[in-house]
């Protein structure tokens, strides 16, 4: 029998498993089911993928990402290893020979949309194929209230009921413990080992601003650091994705939309421009980006806040899936938190759920609001402890300043409770600055006490006042009254003059250092590195899939550095198995020679 690490050698091209893939891998060859939580960038397709080669009969591979499966399959097919997908994209010959290809046994893996697996056509033809495991790809699509949830995937409890010999092996980037909890619950994981791998993603820069003009500060940033690099723009609403794509098109940038309103070609045409082209910009709704495997992703910008902790940790996840360095960039204003507040007033769900709900914009907002290390705190939410501060956050790079916020708080509060809370905040602004308008006289507000007492402090001072007084929890939105706000039981003492608040200091973020660009190392001659790089674009034209499924970055980096002249050395080097040795190896080594001899 082949081992594991064979396998990763001389398929994958990889030396040495990371922890705890090994562990994993073992795991499943043995029978055993698994639930794996791992970053992204972390390796967790080889935990299925290695143990469907090495065990007898077809790995089945269920996973949402139908628009993906062909660039998987391809990238699977180049290793040498015979995969297949079903799903409803194809025509009926092309499945019934598919079908054909599982029962004859021809098949390592085949990769299946969860509403197929559950039609009484597949199970029936998976009764009468030897099976080697189940892989849930995106497990965290069973849960019902995150934004990716899948119904199909409840379903997916009959794997467990009907072929009880098979392992299960459930995969996810982002799993908060409720969340596992409930993978665990409706996969009935119960008897299966748990894998959580850390959450950490050193290489990603956290950057956080104060939304005052978003097209602009986007534009800075794009500009500053990030020319000629591939980003994903993250944007709440379709129009909105519209808007920007085609307004960077007109500042030079070659960017494109995405949501799910789009028509299925377009969206694939689309995330194939992304996917095989550098330089590339999505500008998209939280529809784009799961299971996207493009390693050179080199910012992830949000334009509105995420809802929760779990979508930010996994939409800036996408970005640096190679380790080199990555910015995850957003900026948020007190709009935005209406804005959502708004959304999940209207949502469907229980009490219960919606009080989950708030719970987790609140988390997201202290993420926004916080002084100390931005990373410490994230991985804090998932049960992550570091005693140290990472020194690659906004916070620890530039230390925000604060200011004893206690008596103008006071005084936004008041302007509150004296206009009877029924204002939103442009207006007890207006009220706390002395603004004469007719809207202030029709209210009578100029004869208030907190009329004009707020001069020290102009509007966007004022602004990031009031944003953190509702961050911290001490006011609320009343969404009944179109954005009013409302003073919470909390913000008693600090009214009465019983409590202090620090607040934090509303700067302009300095454009970081454009560090983010592959690191390429000093002795890396720039020629011969172009011209690796163009023989990988010829691959990947003539193959018609991305540049990075030929070779990475990094393998590129180590042929610049380790020079390798002849098929052996070639062979030596990290992501370079058996195929891809006899399929590139000729090709590549003839580029480093004919270097070397210029």
């Amino acid at each position: 029998m082949t081992t594991p690490t064979q396998i990763l050698q001389q398929v994958f091209g990889f030396s040495a498993f990371r922890q705890p893939q090994d562990k994993i891998i073992q795991t499943l060859i043995a029978g055993n089911d698994a639930l794996v939580l791992m970053p992204t960038g972390g390796g967790k397709s080889l935990c299925y993928q290695i143990p469907a080669l090495a065990r007898d009969g077809c790995g089945i591979v269920i996973s949402p990402l139908i628009a993906l499966m062909q660039d998987q399959v391809d990238a699977m097919r180049l290793l040498g290893v015979k995969a297949a997908f079903l799903n409803s994209t194809q025509s009926a010959d092309e499945v019934r020979a598919i079908e054909q290809q599982l029962i004859e046994g021809v098949l390592d893996l085949l990769y299946i949309a969860p509403e197929r697996l559950t039609q009484a056509r597949t199970l029936h033809l998976l009764k009468e194929a030897k099976l080697a495991l189940f892989a849930i790809d995106e497990a965290h699509c069973v849960s019902q209230w995150g934004h990716d949830f899948r119904a199909d995937y409840l379903q997916l409890n009959l794997l467990h009921e009907i072929f009880p010999a098979v392992p299960r092996i459930a995969l996810t980037a982002t799993a908060d413990a409720r969340t596992r909890e409930e993978i665990v619950s409706r996969l009935q994981l119960d008897d299966a080992e748990k894998f959580i791998a850390g959450f950490d993603r050193p290489n990603i820069r956290y950057r956080i601003g104060v939304k005052h003009n978003a097209r602009q500060q986007l534009l800075k940033f794009l500009k500053s650091e990030h020319q000629g690099d591939s980003g994903i723009v993250y944007c709440l609403s379709r129009n909105k994705t519209e808007d920007i794509a085609a307004w960077l098109s007109e500042q030079g940038f070659n960017a494109y939309s995405y949501h799910a309103g789009l028509s299925a070609e377009l969206r694939s045409a689309h995330q194939a421009l992304f996917l095989r082209n550098e330089a590339v910009i999505i500008v998209a709704t939280i529809a784009f980006g799961m299971g996207i495997d493009k390693p050179d992703v080199r910012f992830v910008a949000h334009l509105d806040l995420p809802k929760t902790l779990e979508s930010y940790y996994q939409e800036t996840g996408r970005a640096g899936r190679d380790g080199e360095p990555a910015t995850a960039w957003m900026i948020y204003g007190l709009q935005d938190v209406i804005k959502l507040r708004q959304m999940m007033a209207n949502s469907e769900g229980n009490k219960h759920h919606k009080r989950a709900e708030q719970h987790r914009l609140n988390a997201m907002l202290g993420l926004c609001e916080i002084t100390t290390c931005r990373r410490q705190a994230l991985l804090s939410y998932f049960g992550e402890h570091r005693n140290q501060a990472c020194g690659n956050c906004d916070t620890c790079l530039d230390p925000p300043e604060t200011w004893n916020g206690s008596e103008a708080s006071r005084k936004a509060l008041s302007a509150a409770f004296r206009t009877e809370q029924r204002f939103g905040v442009n207006h007890l602004i207006e009220v706390l600055r002395g603004t004469n308008n007719d809207r202030i006289f029709q209210y009578g507000h100029q004869k208030l006490p907190v009329y004009g007492i707020g001069q020290d402090l102009n509007n966007n001072q004022w602004r990031s006042v009031f944003r953190q007084l509702v961050a911290r929890g001490y006011m609320s939105v009343d969404l009944e009254r179109f954005g009013a706000l409302r003073l919470e039981e909390k913000c008693r003492p600090l009214l009465r003059g019983e409590e202090t608040i620090a607040l934090r200091k509303d700067v302009q973020p300095t454009a970081a250092k454009a560090q983010t660009k592959v690191r390429l190392a000093p002795e890396v001659d720039i020629a011969l590195w172009e011209a690796l790089r163009e023989c990988r674009r010829g691959y990947a034209e003539e193959l018609g899939v991305p540049p990075y499924v030929v070779f990475h970055d990094a393998t590129l980096q180590e042929m610049c550095l380790r020079l390798p002249q002849t098929m052996e050395e070639f062979s030596q080097l990290s992501g370079v198995g058996e195929r891809k040795l006899e399929r590139y190896g000729p090709a590549f080594v003839g580029v480093i020679n004919q270097h070397l001899a210029a």
